[in-house]
This record gives structure tokens, C-alpha cells and sequence, in this order.
């Protein structure tokens, strides 16, 4: 069954804008927990939830007895978290659109390598990000069989990982790798560009149960821009 949006995403989301705004600045302790239920109108849960999420953005600490410190007002504190390389982008003026190509269920062979972390069968959503409209990221996403019943319309207009979510799908953890591959003639093709190489990361997202609930692959035309990774010092 489907949930509605309004969850611990977005109760994060607003704590984090309220960070970084100045709301709650560094060194000071959010809100309780009893005060941000009733701030939001959620359960506990969803508010633990939400001080858990951003834990692991090591943006607040939570310590027993004394409450959840804010330690940063950055919003990139973790490499692996989702999003990061796009909002970079955005955030340092450059025009980054997104298009989605293809929707469709496929059977999976063990012969791909999403096979071994979805099984036999997945959905396929196939994704084009352009910067400065020029074609510069190619994604295709494997996800499990119960986001069949999402619409082309949402995959166009909306996260994918709050797409997820909604279905009940809650990550963990994410684990990429990247590498450098030659580009095939279909890449190339939807990169438009004659660039022999590119970079190539594979994501696997693993849920609360230890299993991947996605995988993924993104093409990047490095030579249209650079791959960047920005830390907190």
C-alpha cells in the first residue's frame, strides 16, 4: 500500500532547512522529541526517524539524557548520501534537468549484475540528466517489482528515493564503486558525444533487512564536466 509523503523525510528536511537557516545553529540542542511531535504532528517514531537520518549526515548528535546536538550547518557531510553530486551542481550554478527515457519491467539473467542483488525480475527506469542542456549523465535504475505500479508521470516529477520510500522501501546504506569503461555506441549516442570513455558508478542501496533494494548504473561524460566530491573540513 502506498503511504503518504509525509514522513520522516519531511520532517528531516524541515529540521535540516531550519539549520541551516540559522534556526537551530550550531551547538544547540533541537527541539525535544515531545516538542517536535507536536511541532509536526507525528509519532515518535517518525521523529526519531527523522533524528536518526540526520545523525547520519553527522549534521546533529543525539545523546541520552541531554538531548540532540546540531554540529553542522553544511548540507554535504557524507559521501555516500543520495544526491549530493546533483545538488552540487545546481548549488554552483549550473542548469541541471533530468529526463526520463524509458520505464519498463524486465526479466533479469544471471548474467547481469543486477540479477544478483534483485532476482529474476525488476523494474527498469532508464534516466537522462543534462547540464547546460547537453546530455551529461545516462542512469539506469533496477528496483524491486512492487514500484511496478508507479506512474511515468511521478518518476518524471519526483525522488526517486522518496518514491521508494512511500512504497515502503527504506535505505540504509548506500555502496558505490566507479570506474572508468569505454563508452558503447548506444552511450555515446544518448551522451552525444564521441568521447571513448567515461565514468561509470554502480550503486547498490541496501534496505533495513540487508538486502539491496536497488541498483543501479550512471554513465558520466566526464569530459563535458568532472565527477566532484566535495567534504566537510
Amino acid at each position: 500500500m502506498r503511504r503518504k509523503s509525509v514522513l520522516y523525510l519531511d520532517v528531516a528536511e524541515q529540521i535540516k532547512a531550519d539549520i541551516m537557516n540559522g534556526t537551530y545553529p550550531v551547538g544547540s540542542l533541537l527541539p525535544t522529541e515531545a516538542e517536535l511531535e507536536q511541532l509536526f504532528d507525528v509519532s515518535k517514531i517518525t521523529v526519531r526517524r527523522a533524528i536518526e537520518l540526520l545523525s547520519s549526515e553527522e549534521l546533529v548528535e543525539k545523546k541520552s539524557g541531554k538531548g540532540t546536538t546540531v554540529l553542522s550547518n553544511r548540507p554535504y557531510n557524507k559521501l555516500s548520501k543520495a544526491g549530493t553530486f546533483t545538488e552540487y551542481l545546481n548549488d554552483s550554478g549550473q542548469k541541471v534537468a533530468k529526463k526520463i527515457l524509458k520505464l519498463e519491467k524486465v526479466a533479469l539473467t544471471p548474467a547481469s549484475s543486477a540479477y544478483q542483488s534483485l532476482g529474476e525480475k525488476a523494474v527498469k527506469v532508464s534516466r537522462l540528466y543534462t547540464l547546460d542542456d547537453q546530455p551529461y549523465i545516462y542512469f539506469n535504475y533496477f528496483l524491486p517489482t512492487s514500484m511496478a505500479d508507479v506512474p511515468f508521470e511521478d518518476f518524471e516529477k519526483e525522488s526517486l528515493y522518496r518514491l521508494m520510500d512511500q512504497h515502503g522501501i527504506e535505505i540504509l546504506k548506500f555502496e558505490d564503486s566507479f570506474q572508468i569503461v569505454e563508452l558503447t555506441p548506444e552511450q555515446q549516442e544518448i551522451l552525444a558525444t564521441s568521447e571513448k570513455n567515461g565514468l561509470k558508478r554502480i550503486r547498490k542501496s541496501v534496505g533495513l533487512s540487508g538486502k539491496t533494494v536497488e541498483f543501479s548504473e550512471a554513465i558520466y561524460n566526464t569530459a563535458l564536466h568532472p565527477y566532484v566530491i566535495e567534504y566537510e573540513a
